[in-house]
């Protein structure tokens, strides 16, 4: 029989349990406080021109029935201002069922077409693009990736030189949107990634820890990949990558002036459909590294690992922020029909105030970067409700972790660079 004293005892069990993590929750929300903290001025560096021109690339684009999207990431990297005996355009036609080779060709890269109906997936064809690589004559300094639907800035190149000269080994390039304004899916998809970039991945790179691969527009010294391999072929390679070095006590660096223009989904089928597979490959990578990254941080007092630990811990916390999110929405919805004096409490006046702090920190930091527009203003204002939406997304990654079909994405519209920079300028 239960007693009113099991009950209280119960109820106190529950309530502790119920504070320490609370106590967990706000303690990992005050470590991103401090890492990000180390982004809000950017330091002053040596233009990348001081730097000799010594870095031999080459350049890879992962492409799969992309023809009306390639043409322009290879252009824009034909453009570079670094010289073209220095670099060489691959792409890799995989699996392609239409005229992706033929344009690639068309507009001056070299194409290597790939057919394989059980490997299939970037992955595959990035360690297939490889093994080509390194038993060809010509040799290079460094790798260079790209998707099909991508754009180079002009200088990515030179930029990607200064860094391997400073002795970084692996670089991600700054993650731009080349269609912030085509819907509020897009333009919240950019304002997460501009954020990411000055209050995420700069303070990693001035602090040592070890940025985030982004999957595009990232370099690595042909050593450390002949060293480590590539072996990354679940459906976030690049995480897996990342992860890879940090046990290999390498970290990836960061260059915030080589810029990578990314084509954003404009329904939010698409984005789900993108952002759960992103969530299965990082519910994959979290069961196979946590454990032994965990096992470095503490036993080795390595901070790389530590910090990629809590990375990877990321999207959890995402859905217990948000679920408690819901629950005080719905407890102030439930206050203003009840008891409308409810709604004045210590508790949700410091959580709209929160709220309306990190709204303005963001807006903030997004006009420094240079991207605040009008449009891009009123974002702003569906952005709780974007950020909402990981909630069920990474529920449903974690569901399917172990499906590991790939998705493409499908492009529907065709940019140039010269496009994008004129845009970027006018704005």
């Amino acid at each position: 029989m239960v007693t009113s004293s099991n009950w209280e005892t119960l109820r106190t069990v529950i309530d502790t349990v119920v504070l320490g993590f609370q106590i967990a929750l706000w303690g990992i929300f005050f470590y991103y406080l401090v890492i990000s903290m180390f982004g809000w001025f950017k330091r002053k560096e040596v233009p990348a021109s001081n730097y000799p021109i010594k870095n031999k690339f080459a350049v890879i684009v992962a492409a799969h029935n992309e023809e009306m999207v390639i043409g322009g990431i290879v252009r824009s990297l034909k453009q570079q201002n670094y010289p073209s005996h220095m670099y060489d355009i691959y792409v890799i036609a995989d699996n392609c069922t239409d005229n992706t080779a033929a344009v690639a060709r068309e507009n001056g890269a070299n194409v290597c077409e790939r057919f394989d109906s059980e490997k299939k997936g970037k992955g595959y064809s990035l360690e297939w693009m490889f093994e080509k690589l390194f038993k060809m004559d010509k040799k290079y300094d460094a790798v260079c990736i790209f998707d099909a639907d991508n754009l180079a800035s002009t200088n990515f190149l030179l930029e990607m030189n200064k860094q391997l000269c400073m002795g970084h080994k692996v670089i991600q390039g700054y993650l731009d949107s080349k269609n912030p304004s085509d819907s509020w899916i897009s333009g919240n998809y950019s304002i997460s990634y501009w954020i990411s970039n000055r209050l995420f991945q700069l303070p990693r790179h001035y602090l040592g820890l070890s940025c985030a691969l982004g999957g595009t527009g990232f370099v690595m010294s042909a050593e450390v990949l002949k060293d480590i391999g590539w072996g990354a072929t679940c459906l976030t390679e690049d995480l897996e990558f990342s992860l890879k070095l940090v046990m290999k006590g390498m970290r990836v660096s960061w260059s915030h002036e080589a810029v990578v223009y990314d084509e954003k989904p404009l329904r939010m089928k698409q984005s789900w459909k993108q952002r759960k597979r992103w969530m299965q490959g990082h519910c994959d990578c979290a069961r196979r590294f946590l454990k032994d990254l965990l096992v470095k941080a503490f036993k080795e007092r390595d901070k790389v690992a530590f910090d990629s630990c809590m990375y990877l811990i990321q999207p959890f916390v995402i859905v217990a922020n948000g679920i408690g999110m819901i629950a005080g929405i719905a407890q102030f919805i439930k206050a203003a029909i009840t008891n409308f004096g409810q709604l004045f409490t210590p508790a949700t006046l410091l959580f709209a105030l929160l709220i309306v702090v990190l709204t303005y920190v963001n807006i903030i930091f997004v006009f420094v970067e240079g991207k605040l527009t009008k449009k891009i203003a009123t974002y702003f204002l569906s952005f709780p409700l974007y950020s909402l939406t990981w909630v069920p997304i990474i529920i449903h990654g974690f569901i399917d972790r172990n499906k590991r079909e790939w998705v493409h994405t499908l492009h529907t519209r065709a940019l140039d660079i010269n496009d994008v920079e004129s845009l970027e300028k006018a704005g």
